[in-house]
């Protein structure tokens, strides 16, 4: 099988993206991931203990296929869609990272400095991974859903609370680039 070494152009991805969305819209449904979880949560039995699960899955279980085709997809293009691991970054930015102390910046999408194992097990890794978790559990329940959500389909069904939500995902990742992630490493 050939590897596919270039992403799809804009003008395949774009109009594949209008037509997945107007699909979603033409029959009720909105684009996003972070409801899935309040759904496996359901399913899991968190009902029993809180009424806010309480709701039908088996409404919801398109939205669980669509997460299912999210892994497929990821594991099809990661396997045989792509030549290498290997990042096409700036060298200021992998200098920059460098003196961060990111080893092999650009050389893997996952670097071992933060996703390896031993790091997962660490006290900090462990801080950070549940500080993450209940920063972007409350941003996507605060803003009545996640990134994919609010800025796909909210802002092309010209929205304004997804404008500001999507402002405000943009804004919280530059404080996090330039701010925070200097001062945690």
């Amino acid at each position: 099988m050939e590897v596919i070494t270039q992403p799809w152009p804009w003008y395949v991805a774009g109009p594949a993206i209008a037509i997945i969305l107007f699909l979603l819209n033409f029959f009720g449904k909105n684009f996003g991931v972070s409801t899935n979880l309040e759904t496996f949560c359901t399913i899991g039995g968190a009902g029993r203990f809180v009424d806010y699960f309480k709701t039908d899955w088996k409404a919801k279980t398109w939205s669980l296929v669509f997460v299912v085709g999210i892994v497929i997809g990821g594991f099809i293009s990661s396997e045989y869609l792509m030549a290498s691991q290997q990042i096409d970054l700036n060298p200021k930015t992998v200098q920059e990272l460098a003196e961060l102390g990111f080893a092999n910046a650009g050389s893997e999408y996952l670097p071992s400095e933060i996703f390896s194992v031993e790091n997962f097990l660490s006290i900090k890794g462990i801080g950070i991974l549940v500080a993450a978790g209940l920063c972007i559990g409350f941003g996507t329940r605060y803003a009545s859903g996640c990134t994919s959500g609010h800025a796909i389909t909210g802002l092309s069904s010209l929205q304004l609370p997804s404008l500001i939500a999507t402002i405000g995902f943009f804004a919280g990742g530059l404080l996090m680039t330039w701010l925070l992630i200097p001062l945690i490493f």
